[in-house]
């Protein structure tokens, strides 16, 4: 026989064993069932992606409306470990709204993902939109799980309160404050800041730049806490410093605690080791406050 004969039947060949070879190494079904959304699979790089638009809510930037195709879409992306006993991981960006974000952070955390940045995507958009980053690794089922209880916060929030919160819903301060300091330097062992009857504590951290200076506290690298209002009616708000590995720690002591995270972000680059910033908002008495902020510093 002719070996061009055999030609059809080799081109056969070699595309069975590709199609082989594109197979997703991981039940895509299985995550399409437990996450309730549909994906698709990216062959060129072994990925599954299961999104869902944000349509139920409507937004305009700059008084234009908004089409989830836009930048409007939530995602969740899969890939396999290299080692097949290990699972993979799961990347993804998670569109909310204010009163969603840390409820669903919540959610996030307690189901084992990571989040990893939370901000803004837009100027000038009415309602506002937060952009949530979360990642994992492991098995396939608990990933897509915790995809899961993800939207079902979302879906469990918007049924509870269709339109959307304008606040947290703390009573509100009085006009003049009048924290006493005392406590609260006892409470960080350390000395503090008072003016116009507010309190603040910084806490320094050091990281060196590429120019290899070392930037610390008087550089921007450093925890503060900012304490207004009266001793039994306070709110908090401030800044965490804290390294790349102990991120997760601090957010899940925060969020334990009550407090709510209102961006996640870096500040700057190239620096080692890294250092990543959290910003932070909390009501209660402020000794409450000041230890459930040292609480997360001790997690360091």
């Amino acid at each position: 026989m002719s070996f061009y004969k055999w030609i059809p039947l080799l081109v056969l060949l070699l595309a069975g064993n590709t199609m082989l070879q594109a197979a997703p190494k991981f039940d895509t079904a299985e995550i399409e069932t437990i996450t309730g959304l549909k994906g698709a699979y990216d062959e060129g790089e072994g990925v599954f992606k299961v999104s869902s638009p944000r349509a139920d809510i409507k937004v305009s930037v700059d008084q234009w409306m908004m089409f989830p195709f836009m930048g409007l879409t939530s995602w969740a992306a899969f890939a396999a470990d290299p080692d097949s006993k290990k699972g993979g991981m799961v990347m993804g960006d998670i569109v909310l709204f204010q009163d969603e974000v840390n409820p669903v952070m919540s959610a996030a955390l307690d189901s084992g993902l990571e989040v990893t940045a939370l901000h803004n995507h837009f100027f000038y958009d009415d309602p506002h939109v937060y952009f949530m980053h979360i990642g994992g690794t492991g098995q396939f089922k608990p990933l897509a799980q915790g995809i899961r209880a993800i939207f079902d916060k979302i879906k469990e929030i918007r049924a509870a309160s269709p339109q959307l919160a304008t606040g947290f819903g703390d009573p509100s301060l009085p006009a003049t404050s009048s924290i006493t300091g005392k406590p609260i330097e006892d409470i960080f062992h350390g000395p503090g800041q008072a003016k116009d009857g507010m309190f603040k504590m910084v806490i320094g951290l050091t990281t060196k730049m590429p120019c290899g200076c070392i930037a610390g506290k008087a550089m921007g690298v450093n925890t503060w806490a900012a304490f207004a209002g009266t001793d039994d009616n306070a709110v908090v708000d401030g800044d965490f410093a804290v390294k790349e590995s102990d991120l997760q720690h601090v957010l899940k002591s925060l969020r334990g605690a009550g407090i709510n995270i209102v961006a996640i972000h870096s500040h700057m680059t190239q620096e080692e080791p890294r250092i990543l910033f959290l910003h932070y908002w909390g009501r209660g008495p402020a000794k409450d406050l000041a230890y459930k902020v040292k609480a997360a510093l001790s997690v360091e």
